[in-house]
């Protein structure tokens, strides 16, 4: 047995050593089943309906949970604490949101095939070489991946043969994504300005604002929710996962053993990079909006809070805190307005506290002193026939 386990690969190791990757898996494919079905097929007066504003609010969730896996593949792994994901995020959801602006065609306010409403508005006279090629989905897709995927190789090539690391990596990523914050704001950048892209009709097609076409934007989402979880186990399962934790623990040391380090932290950073574009690029059909907003470092300091509230290092971990905080965040808004940003924060200071391994670290001692009872109790109800 120790033989073949030592010849499994990254895939069979997952199923047979993952086991709380396997329950989670799991849960995504049944909400994914059972959530679209009980919005499409049972009345709103029935209890089983789920309203499609319940819906789209857990599929937003879940392009968060893609998200916080990204961070987590990164900072939790590898150790590179990067406060810019924000910005990929929202380069994945602007490719999707020109894709969709692109399909609206002369069904806007100002009835102009090729350009959209704000151009028309701002007078500007033709599309920018930037837009073409954006009204075909395959074209779009495609740069959902290398849009941030050559920003996060041409930005950690950098870095990481300059051997920048620590909070000085933290600090330059979170300056780019507030420079390109700045820099989608301005109007003649030709995506939007302050209001950013929005507005939109169909996608592929299909009427976004109908139950059918927001039931398969979650099947979508979770999909590539269970995707992105294995392809990040599939990394931190091999080799090439343990010489990043290598590089986590000790940078100085695994460079010493000859590793070209710098290699290892650019090719899971781009991997990330391009996870949280598709995350964002999901995310954006569902809300119905993308605004330079989602490039304010507050975001990105959140997609951090998320992994620490769940538990770094896990991946599994990640989801579970994406997925409480938000919904964590989306009751104090509604429930206390004005202190939801400090009761927030005061959540992370507690995590951090108490909690080092987050939430997911409160299930090894609940379950050592469940099996210490039950020892105690057999030990007893022996002694008791005896």
């Amino acid at each position: 047995m120790p033989v073949q386990a030592t010849h499994m690969g990254p895939i069979t190791r997952l199923l047979t050593q993952d086991k709380n990757g396997r329950r989670l898996l799991l849960v995504i494919a049944v909400l994914a089943i059972v959530v679209p079905f009980c919005n499409l097929l049972f009345p709103a007066e029935s209890v089983l309906h789920i309203s499609t504003y319940t819906m789209t609010l857990l599929g937003k969730y879940l392009c968060y949970a893609l998200l916080a896996i990204a961070v987590d593949l990164i900072w939790g792994y590898c150790g590179i604490l990067s406060l810019g994901h924000g910005a990929f995020f929202a380069l994945g959801g602007y490719a999707m949101g020109m894709y969709l602006m692109r399909q609206v065609g002369d069904r806007g306010v100002y009835g102009n095939p090729e350009l959209p409403d704000f151009m028309v508005f701002l007078n500007w006279q033709e599309l920018p070489w930037y837009w073409l090629g954006f009204d075909s989905f395959a074209f779009s897709m495609l740069m959902v991946l290398l849009v941030p995927g050559t920003l996060a190789f041409v930005f950690g090539a950098l870095a990481f043969r300059s051997r920048v690391s620590g909070v000085y990596l933290s600090i330059i990523t979170q300056a780019m994504t507030y420079a390109l914050m700045l820099a989608f704001f301005r109007n003649d950048m030709g995506f939007g300005g302050n209001n950013g892209l929005t507005d939109f009709k169909d996608i592929l097609g299909f009427d976004l604002q109908s139950d059918g076409t927001r039931a398969g934007l979650f099947i979508a989402s979770a999909l590539a929710l269970m995707l992105g979880y294995v392809i990040s186990r599939v990394i931190t399962a091999s080799k090439l996962g343990r010489v990043l934790v290598a590089i986590r623990d000790s940078e100085s040391r695994a460079r010493f053993l000859g590793y070209r380090v710098e290699h290892y932290k650019l090719f899971v950073f781009v991997v990330s990079a391009m996870l949280a574009g598709v995350a964002g690029a999901l995310y954006v059909p569902q809300v119905g909006i993308i605004n330079p907003s989602e490039f304010a470092p507050i975001f990105s300091i959140e997609i951090i809070i998320w992994v620490a509230v769940g538990g770094r290092g896990s991946l599994y971990g990640a989801v579970i805190g994406a997925v409480l905080v938000n919904y964590a965040k989306t009751w104090f808004t509604g429930a206390f307005a004005e202190l939801w940003l400090f009761l927030l924060g005061g959540l992370f200071v507690l995590t951090t506290l108490y909690l080092p391994r987050g939430v997911i670290g409160l299930w090894p001692p609940l379950q050592q002193r469940w099996h210490r009872y039950r020892q105690q109790r057999d030990l007893v109800h022996q002694e008791d026939c005896l």
